[in-house]
C-alpha cells in the first residue's frame, strides 16, 4: 500500500512536471493552455517517435492523430447545410445557411484553415464548428478548403489549390447555383490559413482577367513572413504555447522543402545577414522599428548578423517570393487590396507580422481594421467548446463574425 502510495505520488508529481509551464496572467485560462499544450506536445514527441521507426513521417503521423480526435461527417441541420463537393478538382466543404424570404441572394466567404501548411482540416469539429457558426449568423455560403498538405505537397502547390477552388466558385454560373452576390464574397483564413489568403488576395488583386474582384479579406493571426525570427512577439512569446519559435521556424522549412539543419541558424536571422544581397530589399520592406509602435518595440533591439549563412537562401530562394511571404510585397501590389480585417494576439509569436502588414495596407491606402486580444495566444479563436472552451476564444469568434457582418 505504501509503495502504490508513493508510485501514484510520483506519477503525479511527473505528470504535474510535464504539463506545468509558467505563462503570463494576462493569458486566457492559463491551466487550461497547459493541458492543451501538453496534450498537443505529448502527440508530437509520438509522431516523431513514429518518424524515427520508420513508419511514416512525423507530419503525417500527427495529423492523423489530430483528424482521428476530431473528424466530423458532413452533416445538416434546420439552420445549415453541409455538403462535401470539390472545385475545379479541389476538396470543399460548403456551408449553406437556409436562405431567408427577404434575401434572394447571399453572401459567401472562402476560408482557409491553419495548420502550418501540413495539419488539420476543413472536416475537424474546430472547424466545422467555426464555419457552421459563421454560416448562420451571416446568413451566408462558406467554402472551406481542403487543400492538399505537407509533405504530400510543398509550396506553392497548396497556393495552386487554393486560387484553383476559389476561381471555380467565382464562375458566374456556379455562384447562381449557390444563390451567392458576386459583390459580397469575401477570404479569410487563420495562421497558415491567413498566408494562404493574403496570398491569394495579392494574386487576385493583379489578376487583371478575373471577372468578379473580392470584396474583403479577413486574416486571423497570419503568417505573414520568413525573413525576421527576431520581431518584438517573436522575441516575447519566444516559447509560448502552442506555437513556440523553433516550430514555427520548422513549419516554414517543411513548407518550403529546405533543410531542418537551418532551424538554428534561421532562428537567429542567419538566413538574412548583412551579407546576403538578395535578401537586403526584401527585408528592408518589414523594417519593423519603423512599423511598429513604441507600445510594441519597446526595448527590443533588432537582430542583424553581419555575416550569416549565405547557403540557406541560396538553397531555399523561395523564403524571399512574396507568394510564401506576402508582407514583403511591392507597395503597387498592396494599392488594390480590398478593405481588410487582421486579428492580433498579444501572446503569439505572429502578433507583429499582422501589426506590420497592417500598417503596410494602411500606406498603400487601403481601409483597414486592426483587432487585437491583449489575453489571446495563437490558435485562440477554433477552441470555443468544451472540453477546449477559452473565453478568448469565444469572444475572438465574436468580434471576427461581427466584422464581417458589418462590412460584407
Amino acid at each position: 500500500m505504501k509503495s502504490s502510495c508513493v508510485l501514484l505520488i510520483a506519477l503525479v508529481a511527473l505528470a504535474a512536471y510535464y504539463v506545468y509551464i509558467p505563462l503570463p496572467s494576462s493569458l486566457s485560462d492559463p491551466w487550461k493552455l497547459m493541458l492543451l499544450d501538453a496534450t498537443f506536445r505529448g502527440a508530437q514527441q509520438v509522431s516523431h517517435l513514429i518518424h524515427s521507426l520508420g513508419l511514416s513521417h512525423h507530419l503525417i503521423a500527427l495529423n492523423f492523430i489530430i483528424v482521428s480526435f476530431g473528424k466530423k461527417s458532413a452533416w445538416s441541420s434546420a439552420q445549415v447545410n453541409v455538403t462535401d463537393t470539390d472545385f475545379d478538382g479541389v476538396e470543399v466543404r460548403v456551408f449553406e445557411a437556409s436562405p431567408k424570404p427577404q434575401e434572394l441572394m447571399r453572401r459567401s466567404v472562402v476560408y482557409i484553415h491553419g495548420g502550418g501548411w501540413a495539419l488539420a482540416s476543413a472536416k475537424i469539429k474546430y472547424y466545422d464548428e467555426l464555419c457552421t457558426v459563421m454560416a448562420e449568423e451571416l446568413n451566408a455560403v462558406i467554402v472551406s478548403i481542403e487543400y492538399r498538405l505537407v509533405p504530400n505537397v510543398y509550396f506553392p502547390e497548396q497556393i495552386h489549390d487554393i486560387v484553383r477552388a476559389t476561381k471555380y466558385f467565382l464562375q458566374p454560373e456556379v455562384l447562381q447555383k449557390y444563390k451567392v452576390d458576386p459583390d459580397r464574397i469575401g477570404i479569410s483564413g487563420d495562421s497558415a490559413g491567413g498566408n494562404l489568403a493574403a496570398a491569394l488576395g495579392q494574386q487576385f488583386a493583379q489578376d487583371a482577367n478575373l471577372r468578379n474582384k473580392l470584396k474583403l479579406q479577413a486574416l486571423i493571426y497570419p503568417v505573414l513572413q520568413a525573413l525576421d525570427f527576431n520581431t518584438p512577439s517573436y522575441q516575447q512569446n519566444v516559447n509560448m504555447p502552442i506555437l513556440p519559435r523553433y516550430v514555427m521556424v520548422k513549419y516554414w522549412l517543411d513548407y518550403l522543402k529546405g533543410n531542418h539543419d537551418f532551424v538554428q541558424a534561421m532562428i537567429v536571422n542567419n538566413h538574412t545577414s548583412l551579407d546576403a544581397e538578395e535578401a537586403v530589399a526584401p527585408r528592408a520592406r518589414l523594417d519593423w522599428t519603423s512599423l511598429l509602435p513604441a507600445s510594441i518595440t519597446k526595448n527590443y533591439q533588432p537582430v542583424m548578423q553581419t555575416k550569416g549563412n549565405a547557403r540557406i537562401v541560396q538553397e531555399i530562394p523561395q523564403l524571399l517570393d512574396a507568394r510564401s511571404s506576402p508582407l514583403i510585397a511591392d507597395q503597387e501590389v498592396l494599392l488594390h487590396l480590398p478593405k481588410t480585417y487582421i486579428l492580433t494576439c498579444e501572446h503569439d509569436v505572429l502578433r507583429d507580422d499582422g501589426v506590420m502588414y497592417a500598417k503596410r495596407l494602411e500606406s498603400a491606402g487601403v481601409e483597414v481594421t486592426l483587432d487585437h486580444f491583449e489575453d489571446g495566444f495563437h490558435g485562440c479563436i477554433i477552441f470555443t467548446s468544451w472540453p477546449t472552451n477559452f473565453s478568448v476564444g469565444i469572444r475572438t469568434r465574436d468580434s471576427y463574425i461581427k466584422w464581417l457582418d458589418q462590412n460584407l
